[in-house]
């Protein structure tokens, strides 16, 4: 792994905020674009989860893998928490993190 390697855990939601995934991947921007094309099958595309609310960032991907783990088995509302914890007004990231 490179020195600068970071691995991320996200948090995606659809346009009413009703639903949200939570996933793992070491090249956010791309990630996230490719949640705006959908252009991955499953559950973030069946709910168009397109919006990003939440992210963290991490050296090791065992340890990323491990928190999207812990993420997931969380409840609602302590996920919401969470994402509140940084982002109070659920503000969409998009645009934030493709121009990094």
């Amino acid at each position: 792994m490179r020195p600068d390697q970071k691995h991320y855990v996200y948090v995606m939601t659809n346009k009413y905020k009703n639903v949200i995934y939570v996933g793992v991947t070491n090249n956010l921007k791309r990630r996230v674009i490719e949640h705006e094309k959908g252009t991955h099958n499953g559950f973030s595309r069946k709910y168009n989860c397109q919006y990003l609310l939440y992210y963290e960032a991490f050296k090791s991907i065992n340890r990323a893998i491990k928190r999207e783990k812990e993420i997931k088995g969380w409840r609602r509302l302590k996920k919401d928490a969470l994402i509140k914890s940084i982002n109070p007004h659920l503000s969409f990231l998009n645009d934030r993190v493709k121009s990094q």
